[in-house]
């Protein structure tokens, strides 16, 4: 089966590492996968000839004028450029990664000329249960994509409570597919690690995400900082984001928070994950966060917002659930407590890998993907809707 799969592939984020790894795995199970992503400016997508360009190779770029870790605005050649990509590819399956762009609300057309049967993974946060301004925002790019999405084959979310949410906002139910993110349980496990040695802690918290405001990384820095923290306790931040030079100044080192910015060797992430005791992730919005998978995976302790999936993944003791509206005075009295009882940190971390591989391991994910791909195959109504 040929998978002609439209991603990112920078900047990093959590819709560039589920490309990657989806892809990876699909080549690996025996599959033609072709990667369609934004990496050109308009003048290089000008120079390249596609039908050269796919004989060589099974990587399309197209255009575009602006691209973050939210959002994508292509160029006005960015719908040709993919829809004759498309056209010589022949795949048997369109899947979109959707990366938030105009060119998503053009998709269905383009592949419903050409024939080909048209799968989304949705999967921009959201918050079902508490009312803040991200909530509100990212709600009405729910309401926003909803309308478009009715008109894909199929849709992929993460959780029943995406599935819920774009049900209430018209999506039909029958296109609505569960298919949770996963993580790679061998590579992301508990081990060794010299990460407190290299940080001279003994009690090691960790977060892991973007530094903006949908993150509410501020009410982690404040409990952080009127905790009564023992001085051999150490704060991490791993990545980076609009706020982060602003806070960087109020939250140093004097108090002991460490601003390692964004680490993209993989190796290096997980030998910190591997040697924390806590992860922490107080966002307001989220969809099922891959961070928060990766800590889980490696054994350690989490505390999350019960924000997007992130509560239904910590439901029932695999890790403690915070309210975003009151995150910070929750973690004013969590994150001392944990120093206290060790061995609350230990079974919390225990039932958190517990979970990752009951539920979200990626190669079982990646199996029920590649059912659900057969079965749109044997539902000729489906495949051709």
């Amino acid at each position: 089966m040929h998978i002609a799969w439209i991603g990112k592939k920078s900047p990093p984020c959590g819709n560039v590492t589920y490309g990657r790894e989806i892809t990876n795995r699909l080549l690996d199970r025996g599959y033609l996968v072709s990667f369609l992503h934004f990496s050109q400016d308009e003048e290089e997508a000008a120079n390249c000839a596609v039908p050269e360009l796919l004989s060589e190779c099974k990587e399309v770029s197209l255009p575009f004028l602006y691209k973050s870790q939210v959002y994508t605005i292509p160029t006005l050649r960015s719908s040709k450029v993919l829809a004759q990509s498309l056209a010589a590819l022949k795949p048997d399956v369109v899947h979109a990664s959707l990366t938030l762009s105009p060119l998503d609300f053009m998709l269905p057309e383009i592949c419903q000329e050409l024939g080909v049967p048209l799968v989304a993974t949705f999967h921009p946060p959201f918050s079902h249960k508490h009312l803040s301004l991200s909530a509100g925002t990212q709600h009405f790019m729910y309401q926003l994509y909803a309308p478009s999405l009715a008109n894909y084959n199929a849709v992929i979310v993460f959780s029943k409570a995406q599935r819920d949410l774009l049900m209430r906002l018209g999506v039909p139910p029958e296109i609505l597919v569960v298919i949770p993110n996963g993580v790679d349980t061998a590579k992301y496990s508990p081990g060794p690690s010299s990460a407190k040695a290299e940080f001279d802690a003994e009690h090691l918290y960790v977060y892991q995400g973007r530094i903006a405001i949908e993150k509410n990384v501020e009410s982690l820095l404040k409990a952080w900082r009127q905790s009564d923290m023992p001085s051999q306790a150490k704060l991490l931040l791993m990545g980076d984001g609009p706020l982060r030079n602003g806070l960087m100044p109020t939250y140093s080192s004097e108090h002991n928070i460490i601003w390692l910015g964004t680490v993209t060797d993989e190796h290096r992430r997980i030998e910190i994950l591997r040697g924390a005791d806590v992860f922490i992730l107080p966002s307001f919005v989220e969809g099922l966060s891959l961070s928060l998978l990766e800590g889980m995976a490696c054994g350690v302790a989490c505390l999350a917002t019960d924000a997007g999936a992130d509560g239904e993944v910590l439901e029932k003791g695999a890790g403690i659930v915070l309210n975003p509206q009151r995150a910070k005075g929750e973690l004013q009295t969590l994150l001392p407590m944990l120093i206290d009882h060790p061995e609350i940190v230990k079974i919390l971390g225990q039932k958190a890998r517990e979970r990752v591989l009951e539920r979200y391991d990626l190669t079982q994910n990646l199996d029920q993907l590649e059912r659900f791909y057969s079965q749109m195959f044997q539902k000729p109504e489906v495949a051709l809707r």
